[in-house]
């Protein structure tokens, strides 16, 4: 009997250690089988030919996009406010709403090339500025339609909200193509130095014509109107008030002569 009560316990520990313990070891195994699931589905995708043109056509959109054509519009309408009026503002006017209009419509591309076949879970910097930077982007779109007639009270407004958006999203843009190189690096383990020297390059030229266009009117200006050295210039002003008060005759002196002349 004692026996007996001896193999009931040990049967009576063991099977509920087994109820007890069989959730804790089911849940994980369930959760390396989960976890080896999802890395394996990673790595599909790291390796997928297919999922790696989807991110370099994609990275190319948002590059033409965002990091050309905006900031081309933006030097384009900036050479417009330049000029005095006529043919050519029109043009430039044009110009920046057919290069807007085209970098609105590739971005939307992309978003869309995006929402479809990447997986968004917005956990990183790449994802959360391009989601709020296209939002803006349709904001800024509506805003320049939407413009007040010029002699509108509302026009100064208008034109400080538009130029602040418009020049933030260009920046914005270019440090995001820059976080979306380093994602494709991390995605496809493929390297984007190459590409990253291009596209700085590309903003840089871009950003010196941008400053350039400040000085072009001041290098035309000296170019056509040779400027001296200050020292000289002075001597060159004082010669010529002292040889005009030489030249001048005078009234007295005239006067004399006139009459010595009929006498």
């Amino acid at each position: 009997m004692q026996i007996s009560d001896h193999m009931l316990r040990s049967f009576t520990i063991t099977a509920l250690a087994y109820v007890f313990l069989l959730p804790l070891v089911s849940c994980s195994s369930y959760g390396e089988i989960i976890s080896n699931h999802t890395s394996i589905k990673e790595n599909l995708h790291k390796t997928s030919p297919q999922m790696t043109s989807y991110i370099a056509v994609h990275g190319l959109i948002l590059w033409v996009s965002m990091g050309f054509l905006m900031p081309v519009g933006i030097l384009t309408i900036r050479m417009g406010n330049k000029e005095e009026g006529g043919r050519r503002v029109k043009v430039l006017f044009y110009l920046h709403a057919i290069f807007q209009t085209l970098a609105v419509l590739l971005v939307t591309v992309g978003a869309v090339m995006s929402i479809k076949n990447f997986e968004n879970s917005f956990n990183n910097h790449h994802q959360r500025l391009g989601l709020a930077l296209y939002v803006v982007i349709w904001m800024q779109a509506l805003i320049g339609i939407f413009r007040p007639p010029r002699g509108n009270k509302r026009r100064s407004t208008w034109y400080l909200t538009h130029w602040i958006l418009g020049t933030v999203i260009s920046m914005v843009g270019i440090i995001n193509i820059y976080t979306g190189l380093e994602a494709y690096h991390k995605k496809t383990s493929k390297s984007t130095g190459i590409w990253t020297i291009l596209f700085t390059a590309q903003v840089s030229f871009i950003a010196l014509f941008y400053l350039f266009q400040d000085k072009w009117e001041h290098i035309q200006k000296q170019a056509s109107h040779p400027s001296l050295p200050s020292d000289q210039e002075n001597v060159i002003v004082v010669t010529q008030r002292v040889n005009q008060k030489v030249m001048l005759p005078q009234p007295c002196a005239k006067r004399n002569a006139l009459t010595n002349l009929f006498d």
